[in-house]
This record gives structure tokens, C-alpha cells and sequence, in this order.
């Protein structure tokens, strides 16, 4: 069971850094990595992972990310509305778009965006370009996100007539 959801999930190495320490035989070096994981389907989590080499970072990393999954509202492949993300200095500014037109952004937004399964999206990043910084207020555009059937709810209102786009 573990091995068949280790294939649904979709896993992205944002970055790699290399940390070094100086100390008193010379210089120690670490890593650190930044990984999302999404099953495609509207679920993504974010991890960071630090040890001495590569892969235990990546693995570590993974392990948070899943850990840290968490469902957010899509529609048809795209967001139901425009949302602005922020985390620090970081912001995103996330639009939806047409079916077939892609998705246009930056490459850690694209990874998240991928990860979580949404195909045709516009997204400009604004302020900081920090990766970690950047993929954690996409995170919160995406929890900013409400369905059409939450709004009718909220407002008493028909389907219908909330959702007056027509992709």
C-alpha cells in the first residue's frame, strides 16, 4: 500500500543549498533542501530538510512535505478566482486562465502549482524572489481560496449565479 501512494505523489527539489561552518579543523558543509510534494489532485505540502549530505536533506524534506499536506479548493484545472498570496516580503498575485493556456510563472511558484494539480494559471510574483519565501505565500493564496459552493452558501444564494465564469 505505502509503495502504491509513493506513485501518486508528485515530488519537486526546489532548491538546494549548500551551508558551510567554519571550525576549527577547516570548514563543515551541510545541506539543506526545499521539496514539494502534491498528489495532483488539489493536495500539496511544503517541506525543508537539513543534514550533512544531499539526499538525506531531500529525504527529510519529503517527509515534512508530506506530512504537511493540505486540500485546496481548484476549479477545472485552475483556481476559481484571483487571489494574492504573502509571506514576508514575498507576494503572488495568482489569476486563473483559459483552458490550454499553461502555466505562466516563476519556477517555484510552477513547481507548487504543478504539484498540486492545477494545469492553466497566471501568476506574477511580486517583492522578494526568495524561493522559500515564494512558495509559502502561494501556499497561502491557495488556502485563501474559497469554492463556488462555499460562497453560495455563505451568501444564499444559487450556484448559478455565483459562478458566472465559463471556461
Amino acid at each position: 500500500m505505502a509503495e502504491k501512494e509513493k506513485s501518486d505523489l508528485i515530488e519537486k527539489v526546489i532548491e538546494v543549498k549548500r551551508v558551510s561552518k567554519v571550525v576549527k579543523g577547516g570548514r563543515r558543509f551541510s545541506f539543506s533542501a526545499l521539496v514539494i510534494v502534491g498528489d495532483g489532485k488539489g493536495r500539496v505540502g511544503m517541506g525543508l530538510g537539513k543534514a550533512n549530505e544531499v539526499v538525506e536533506a531531500v529525504r527529510k524534506g519529503t517527509e515534512t512535505a508530506k506530512k504537511g499536506m493540505q486540500a485546496y479548493s481548484l476549479y477545472k484545472n485552475s483556481i476559481p478566482h484571483v487571489v494574492k498570496g504573502q509571506h514576508g516580503s514575498a507576494k503572488v498575485l495568482m489569476k486563473p486562465s483559459r483552458p490550454g493556456s499553461g502555466i505562466i510563472s516563476a519556477g517555484a511558484v510552477r513547481a507548487v502549482a504543478e504539484a498540486v494539480g492545477i494545469t492553466d494559471i497566471t501568476v506574477k510574483a511580486l517583492g522578494s524572489n526568495n524561493k522559500h519565501n515564494l512558495v509559502r505565500s502561494t501556499i497561502d493564496g491557495l488556502a485563501q481560496l474559497k469554492s463556488f459552493t462555499e460562497i453560495s452558501e455563505r451568501r444564499n444564494k444559487k450556484i448559478e449565479k455565483i459562478c458566472l465564469i465559463d471556461f
